[in-house]
C-alpha cells in the first residue's frame, strides 16, 4: 500500500512537473515572431462587429459596461451593441432602454429568463455583422482592445480570438488573490495559443467571425460554462483559437469566499464534464495541442490536486497520532522540548526539491504575465497572498467539483 502510495505521488509530480517545463519551454523558444497584423502596411479596414451584452440583474456594473464599448476606438458605423435582457428582476432593463433610447448604435431584448447561452444566441440571431463578440455586463474594455483583437485575424482559419482578463479594482486580500490568478492566466492563455490549443473563450470580449456560428450551430447550456464548450468546439472542428495579449479587460470578480467558491466550481465542474463531453480529442493528432496537452494537462492537474491533498491530510493526521502516542508514553513530560537544531544539517528530499521547482516556475509563469499585462516586474503583496492562501482555498471547490461530476449532479449558476 505504501509502495503504491509513493509510486502514485512520483508519477503524479513528474505530470505536474513536466506540463510546466513544458510550457516553461513554449515560453523560452527563439522562433521568429509573425507579423500578425501588418500594421504598417497598406490602409486599415474595419469590419462590421456586433457586441453582445447578456445580462442578467446587472444594474450595478451595466451602465459602465456600456459606455467603455461606446468609448472603443471603433468606427462608429461599424459597431452595433446588442444588450440581451434574460428576464432581470431589478432595473436593469430599464438602463438599458435608456442607452437605446439615446444611442442608435444600441439594440436592447428583452426574454424570459433562459440562462446566458439562450441570451447570446437570441443576440446572434439578430446580428448581421462580420463579427461578433460577448462581453459580460460586469467587464469592462479598453478603448484599443478591438482594433488590437481583430489584427489577428490574420488567417482564414482563425475563428476566435480572446483578450487578456484583468481583475478590476482589487481591493481585498481575496481580490489580490484572484488578480494574481488572472496574471498567471494571462501568461497560461498566451502559451496556450502559441500551441493553438486554447481550451475556453471567455465571456468578457472573446471576439468570433460570424460564420462559426452558421456552421457549427450556436452557444449551448454546456453545464453553464458555454465559453467553454464553444472553444472545445472550434478546436473539434479543426479551426483555430488565437489570443490578444495586450487587449486588455478589467473584470468584477468575487468579492466573498462563498461567491468565489460558488464561480470556480462552476468553472471547474463545468471545464470536467466538457472535457468528459470531447474526450474522443484525446491522444489525437488531428486535433492538435488540445487533444495532445491541454485537456489532459487539465484533468492532470485536477488530479494531482486532488491527490495531494488527500496526501497531505492524511500524513498529518500519522503525524499527529505518533506524536500522541510519544508523549502519551511519557505522561506528556516533553510536550515543550528543548530544541537544539544543527543549522550544518538540512534534510532535504527528492519531493521537495520538485515542489520548490513547481514553486519556482509558478512564479515564472507570475512574471511573464504580468510583463504580457504590461505591469511592472517587482514582487507585489498580492503574490504573498496567493501562495499563502490559493492552496487552502482551492482544493475546496476541486474537491466538490469532481464530486459532483462523478454522481452527475448538476452545479447552478448563483
Amino acid at each position: 500500500m505504501i509502495l503504491a502510495s509513493n509510486v502514485i505521488f512520483y508519477i503524479l509530480l513528474f505530470v505536474v512537473l513536466y506540463i510546466q517545463v513544458f510550457l516553461l519551454v513554449t515560453l523560452f523558444e527563439s522562433k521568429k515572431a509573425k507579423n500578425i497584423a501588418q500594421k504598417n502596411t497598406g490602409k486599415k479596414k474595419y469590419p462590421s462587429v456586433t457586441i453582445v451584452v447578456p445580462c442578467f440583474n446587472e444594474e450595478k456594473s451595466l451602465a459602465k459596461t456600456i459606455f467603455s464599448l461606446l468609448k472603443l476606438e471603433y468606427p462608429k458605423d461599424k459597431l452595433s451593441i446588442f444588450i440581451v435582457d434574460d428576464g432581470s428582476t431589478d432595473n436593469t432593463l430599464n438602463i438599458a432602454k435608456k442607452f437605446e433610447h439615446n444611442n442608435s448604435r444600441i439594440k436592447v431584448f428583452h426574454k424570459e429568463n433562459g440562462g446566458k447561452y439562450t441570451a447570446l444566441n437570441l443576440g446572434l440571431k439578430h446580428a448581421q455583422s462580420e463579427f461578433v463578440g460577448c462581453l459580460d455586463a460586469d467587464s469592462y474594455v479598453e478603448k484599443d482592445a478591438l482594433v488590437k483583437i481583430l489584427e489577428h485575424f490574420n488567417e482564414s482559419n482563425i475563428m476566435a480570438v480572446t483578450p487578456a482578463l484583468k481583475v478590476h479594482e482589487p481591493r481585498s486580500i481575496l481580490e489580490y488573490v484572484q488578480q494574481t490568478e488572472y496574471t498567471i492566466g494571462i501568461f497560461l492563455r498566451k502559451m496556450f495559443g502559441r500551441l493553438q490549443a486554447i481550451p475556453i473563450a471567455p465571456g468578457p470580449f472573446s471576439i468570433f467571425r460570424r460564420k462559426i456560428f452558421d456552421m457549427l450551430g450556436g452557444y449551448k447550456h454546456a453545464h453553464n460554462t458555454e465559453d467553454m464548450e464553444i472553444a472545445m468546439r472550434i478546436n473539434a472542428n479543426h479551426y483555430k483559437i488565437a489570443n490578444c495579449h495586450d487587449a486588455y479587460v478589467h473584470t468584477i470578480v468575487p468579492k466573498t469566499l462563498r461567491k468565489l467558491y460558488k464561480q470556480r466550481l462552476r468553472w471547474t465542474y463545468g471545464f470536467i464534464r466538457n472535457t468528459i463531453n470531447y474526450r474522443h480529442l484525446f491522444f489525437k493528432k488531428e486535433y492538435g495541442h488540445i487533444g495532445i496537452f491541454t485537456l489532459p494537462a487539465g484533468i492532470a492537474s485536477i488530479t494531482a490536486a486532488l491527490y495531494y491533498v488527500a496526501y497531505a491530510i492524511l500524513h498529518f493526521i500519522q503525524y499527529l497520532a505518533g506524536k500522541f502516542i510519544s508523549f502519551s508514553s511519557v505522561n506528556f513530560e516533553l510536550l515543550w522540548p528543548e530544541v537544539n537544531p544543527d543549522w550544518f544539517y538540512i534534510h532535504i528530499n527528492l519531493p521537495l526539491i520538485i515542489m520548490l521547482t513547481l514553486v519556482f516556475g509558478t512564479i515564472i509563469f507570475l512574471f511573464a504575465g504580468k510583463k504580457l499585462a504590461g505591469e511592472r516586474l517587482r514582487p507585489s503583496f498580492s503574490m504573498v497572498y496567493f501562495f499563502a492562501l490559493y492552496g487552502l482555498i482551492a482544493p475546496l471547490w476541486i474537491t466538490k467539483a469532481v464530486y459532483n461530476a462523478i454522481i452527475a449532479g448538476r452545479v447552478m449558476w448563483r
